[in-house]
């Protein structure tokens, strides 16, 4: 059996990564989404073991003291993280995992796991990225503007990253990711092999 594949998928906050999400599970219904543990509270619409797994801060402390975080980042003041030994079961089994992840997590992931791929999702300008935070009505002036900077730190990374998508619109960037894994999956050096010669006479 051929080992899953992970493809982590950055942008900054604000650009549609949980949309495109939703898309790419419906092109793709064997690809799985890896589970990040976080402090911060649920938002209205999340729900434990759906979205995140939501944990206290002192559980977290000791997984971190446990070295058990293939990736873990401090944003916004709360904890997010992604246990080794879960993603690392996953993909024994031949199951592909989507890590939805902020740049620090994601180049992380890249020391400790070279195979996994990396994506990063991208607005198609500043001024877009703008209007949707600001749309969601959940931040004051001081928060979006923080965001804002925040985000131009981290498209500045994108040339660390296998693959750049611009969400121009959720079904081409969620099509845009499936042809990435789909390639990605081809690749001999991933252990694709044609089927089996047979017993052909010479």
């Amino acid at each position: 059996m051929a080992a899953g594949l992970l493809v982590v998928l950055s942008g900054p906050s604000g650009v549609g990564k949980g949309t495109v999400c939703r898309q790419l599970f419906q092109l793709r219904p064997s690809l799985q989404l890896s589970l990040s543990l976080t402090t911060r509270p649920p938002r209205p619409e999340e729900k434990d073991g759906r979205d995140y797994e939501f944990t206290s801060p002192s559980r977290f402390q000791k997984l971190i003291s446990g070295d058990a975080f293939l990736e873990w980042a401090v944003v916004y003041g709360h904890y997010y993280g992604t246990l080794k030994e879960t993603v690392e079961a996953n993909l024994d089994r031949g199951i592909d995992l989507l890590l939805e992840i902020d740049v620090q997590g994601a180049l992380q992931v890249r020391r400790r796991l070279e195979e996994a791929v990396l994506v990063f999702l991208a607005p198609p300008s500043m001024e877009a990225l703008r209007s949707r935070i600001a749309g969601r009505g959940t931040e004051d002036a001081v928060h979006l503007n923080r965001r804002l900077k925040a985000a131009r730190q981290e498209l500045s990374a994108y040339h660390l990253y296998d693959y750049l998508v611009i969400n121009d619109g959720v079904e081409d960037a969620a099509a845009s990711i499936s042809a990435i894994i789909e390639a990605e999956k081809c690749k001999v050096k991933r252990g694709a092999r044609p089927p089996a010669p047979g017993g052909e006479k010479r």
